[in-house]
């Protein structure tokens, strides 16, 4: 599905496994219904008209608002439902990508990143000159706060700016790049970076390759291959390392090649009790879960305690997720013992389901 800004929502334009595409004619009716041209029908060779993925399944509860939202997880839905048929991984939309990196202060580093390169190239349509920039970047934050989702999000917006050919993520950690042995460590991450080009390849805990410079430690192999990689791969690759704050600035530092070409740092500050609170009504919502009255306002305060005594294992929106599981396996305990529970007790997270410590 794409973003259809004449319409403010985003629809499927249809998928297309063969040569020969149908393509349904999308429209939005006086009720804020997506609708399409009923003669587009699937065709024999497979190809799917946008009224057969997505119109008729969804014309009643799919709506169009003045700000572009929808019935998001439904379309999701379909689109796994869609790829499994065809094999075709359908582009996420920027609203959604975003969607769980509630913090304005990342929003806004995005948004101004994005508003630079649009400049930029008004620029060049009339020759004037630029200052070489680098997109290479440096995410910084505890577990949890958003680093991967944002990063899957940046190699979508510099494929759309024309900046990478294909906007996909390769994401790694140590292990992903450091062999055992000597000469094994560049060819490692020379696999890795063939895999990347035309995307971001996103390097979490970044900050271990240069933690041990003893004997036998071959991660500083892996930062002088990459540092030559992403030199001759410049015009198609982008590398994001990300990690603890303290640890990812002494990373950069330790070498004069990593502090010139990671010139841009992003910050992920923790959640705040309100975002940890709305994630796991997501999480919920995605999982057909709800809190009764009692429950949600137990969780609030019990999230509230737990950001106040936060430590360094602090997970964020990991944490949430793990929250969420705990209270689903004592919903199950308590439920088992009922003989025939009702739809909605299915449904409920009650108090007794959660303890959060």
């Amino acid at each position: 599905y794409r973003d259809e800004e004449s319409f403010g929502v985003f629809v499927f334009a249809g998928y297309a496994p063969a040569t020969e595409a149908v393509q349904g004619i999308v429209e939005l009716n006086e009720q804020g219904y997506i609708v399409t041209d009923a003669s587009q029908k699937t065709s024999a060779d497979g190809v799917y008209a946008a009224g057969d993925v997505c119109i008729k399944p969804l014309r009643q509860v799919v709506t169009a608002t003045s700000d572009g939202a929808l019935a998001a997880t439904e379309l999701e839905k379909y689109a796994a439902k869609m790829h499994k048929k065809t094999g075709i991984i359908p582009q996420q939309p920027k609203q959604e990508t975003a969607k769980e990196s509630p913090v304005n202060e990342v929003k806004t580093e995005i948004r101004s990143l994005v508003n630079l390169i649009k400049v930029r190239k008004m620029r060049e349509k009339y020759c004037l000159p630029e200052i070489e920039m680098s997109y290479h970047m440096v995410f910084t934050g505890n577990p949890g706060t958003g680093k991967t989702t944002v990063a899957r999000l940046v190699a979508q917006i510099y494929q759309e700016l024309g900046i990478l050919s294909k906007g996909h993520l390769v994401e790694v950690d140590r292990a992903g790049l450091v062999a055992g042995y000597v000469g094994q460590t560049a060819m490692k991450v020379k696999e890795v970076v063939e895999r990347s080009l035309g995307g971001v390849l996103f390097i979490d805990e970044a900050y271990t390759l240069s933690a041990n410079k003893g004997e036998g430690d071959f991660g500083q192999e892996a930062v002088d291959t990459l540092l030559k990689a992403m030199e001759d791969n410049r015009d198609n690759l982008v590398v994001i390392v990300a990690g603890y704050p303290a640890l990812m600035d002494e990373f950069v530092k330790s070498n004069p090649g990593l502090k010139s070409r990671f010139q841009k740092t992003i910050h992920f500050p923790d959640y705040t009790a309100d975002d940890l609170y709305d994630i796991f009504l997501r999480f919920c919502k995605s999982n057909d879960y709800v809190l009764s009255p009692e429950g949600s306002a137990y969780l609030k305060e019990q999230l509230a305690l737990y950001v106040q005594n936060a430590d360094k294992y602090f997970g964020n929106a990991r944490d949430v997720r793990n929250f969420l599981e705990h209270a689903i396996t004592k919903q199950a305990t308590r439920l088992i013992q009922i003989s025939n529970p009702t739809k909605e007790q299915l449904l409920t997270l009650e108090t007794v389901d959660f303890d959060v410590e």
